[in-house]
């Protein structure tokens, strides 16, 4: 069901790679809604992932964008307005790797240059893109600024890596910059913290499936899906949520507020 909540707005989605990824999902609700939008991933992702048929199924075109770059995030906004007709409304960064988790690193021995690689991608990139937004004076008044963060974050989950540290930061960057981006141009930044997700990334976490049934069984409604975080993001976007900005915003089917559930204790006493 549509409600024409995006109808007008303009936008960029960062990090559509395949129908499973939760960026894929929103950029279908987006159009479903009334958005329009730019969709950017780096090169190499774009080869990967089947984006051009995302663009098709949305009469969107796509920007290849390196994220850790500058000039490419100043060519990608230049080049979304131009295209889209004016300022932008949203903004979804979907973006997160590490490469220490890809080489099967253990998180007591990282290499560091894979360290930095995978910070600079998965939260370093956050305050690019919104210190070019930023500069440019790209956004609209009341626009939204959503990035994708998980509960690593918060708490320990040992074989989620030097992610965990990404996202935290992450988070902070959004509180920090969303800070300057509401007091001088209106703009509101916030995280949504998923449950765990099985997209082409969430499944490179070494005992990801464990993750998933884990939190199935902790959550009083179980786990949130990709399409779930889609609507969110969605609410996030629209002119319903216009004060809310500086938060992390779990959508995990409630899994964030549990100490333990009665199926966990199940499971523990062989029940």
């Amino acid at each position: 069901m549509s409600y024409n909540l995006l109808k007008g707005k303009r936008g960029i989605i960062f990090g559509a790679l395949d129908e499973h990824s939760i960026a894929w999902q929103t950029a279908l609700k987006v159009h479903e809604e009334g958005g329009n939008f730019v969709l950017s991933n780096a090169p190499i992702a774009m080869r990967m992932g089947q984006i051009k048929e995302l663009a098709t199924l949305t009469n969107s075109e796509i920007i290849a964008a390196d994220a850790t770059s500058l000039e490419d995030l100043e060519n990608l906004v230049d080049k979304a307005t131009e295209i889209l007709g004016g300022k932008l409304d949203f903004v979804l960064h979907s973006i997160g790797m590490s490469v220490n988790v890809r080489k099967g690193n253990h998180y007591t021995n990282q290499n560091y240059n894979f360290t930095h690689k995978g910070w600079d991608v998965s939260a370093g990139s956050f305050h690019k893109v919104m210190q070019v937004l930023y500069k440019k004076d790209a956004m609209n008044e009341w626009g939204s600024i959503v990035a994708l963060t998980y509960m690593a974050s918060q708490r320990v989950f040992p074989d989620y890596n030097d992610m965990a540290d990404n996202k935290a930061y992450l988070e902070s960057i959004a509180r920090s910059f969303g800070y300057f981006f509401g007091k001088d141009k209106k703009v509101r930044v916030n995280t949504i913290s998923q449950s765990p997700t099985p997209t082409t990334a969430g499944q490179g976490v070494k005992g990801f499936d464990g993750f998933i049934a884990y939190a199935e069984k902790m959550s009083p409604l179980g786990n949130a899906t990709a399409i779930d975080c889609a609507n969110y993001t969605i609410a996030m976007f629209s002119d319903l949520t216009k004060r809310v900005t500086l938060q992390n915003l779990y959508n995990d089917g409630g899994f964030s507020n549990m100490g333990v559930s009665n199926e966990v204790m199940d499971t523990f006493m062989g029940e």
